[in-house]
């Protein structure tokens, strides 16, 4: 008896290379498989850092737009908008599109920054990609956080939307919040894609916010129907995840008429958009962490 109690505690004190292996794949295989999970926590974590401003632009953003809108712009503006043939108040047809423009805000900043730090300041993504965690895992994390707060988002600025009486049919209204996730996940991922590329600092994401993000704002039918513009402007609401998800925003709270096959388009655009970027953003992830 003392004999086979001495010898099992010499093997767990002096462990058989066997018995290390397979130690350490029963310790690797829950990270192998819900590596994304790790990543995703790691990423929502690291925004308590920042975790007041979130808070502040997701509740303060839409109060000042609704403020400035529903309290100064709208009271100019005292003749409905025919949109389609639907006559809205002018609030009730803005509102759908800041829900959309508020997530793309959010994907400009975790989809830039946050992306290029974990491969040039901080590292981590090489601290991931030491673990069992693949690259491919590590991209879907990173995409999927910032998503989480794209939700935290869109949430309150519906709710205030509605308070402030900018939601016409509820029943149906608050698809916008779903619209707008995906809308900013539409413009984020290729973003999060060109952000992986990027090995230098050299103002590349103010020339995104200047020369893309706001263009698209101005001129994606966010405070007027698209069709008011010439052809030659109105090509950028075309190719603008921000028109498409605010036309479908539009059909879900007010009830703008769109047919079946442009509803769909709308939404194939928005998800080809996604599902494309975060393709390319798993193969920058690769190439450069398997390098």
């Amino acid at each position: 008896m003392s004999t086979d109690r001495s010898s099992a505690t010499s093997r767990a004190q002096h462990p058989t290379l066997d018995e290390l292996r397979a130690e350490a794949i029963r310790a690797a295989r829950k990270p192998r498989a819900f590596g994304w999970f790790y990543v995703l926590e790691h990423m929502v974590r690291a925004m308590r850092a920042y975790g007041w401003t979130i808070v502040a632009s997701a509740l303060g953003q839409p109060l000042l737009y609704l403020f400035g809108l529903a309290l100064g712009l709208a009271a100019l503006i005292s003749t409905p908008v025919d949109d389609g043939g639907v006559s809205v108040r002018y609030l009730v047809f803005v509102a759908p599109a800041l829900i959309a423009a508020a997530t793309i805000a959010v994907a400009t900043e975790e989809m830039t920054y946050p992306v290029m730090s974990g491969f040039k300041w901080r590292l981590y993504f090489f601290g991931f990609s030491a673990s069992p965690i693949s690259s491919a895992q590590i991209a879907t994390g990173v995409a999927l956080a910032p998503a989480s707060r794209m939700l935290a988002a869109a949430v309150p600025y519906y709710l205030i939307v509605w308070i402030f009486g900018g939601v016409e049919t509820p029943a149906t209204g608050w698809l916008a919040i779903g619209i707008g996730v995906l809308a900013g996940l539409a413009f984020g991922t290729p973003l999060m894609a060109y952000a992986a590329s990027i090995e230098d600092d050299k103002g590349q994401f103010a020339l995104v916010q200047r020369f893309i993000f706001m263009p698209m704002f101005l001129f994606s039918g966010t405070f007027y129907p698209l069709t008011n513009l010439e052809w030659w402007l109105a090509w950028i609401g075309w190719i603008s995840p921000l028109w498409h998800a605010s036309e479908l925003g539009r059909m879900a709270m007010y009830g703008k008429p769109i047919g079946t096959g442009m509803m769909w388009i709308h939404i194939a655009y928005l998800v080809i958009l996604a599902v494309g970027g975060y393709l390319m953003a798993r193969r920058m992830f690769s190439r450069r962490l398997e390098k």
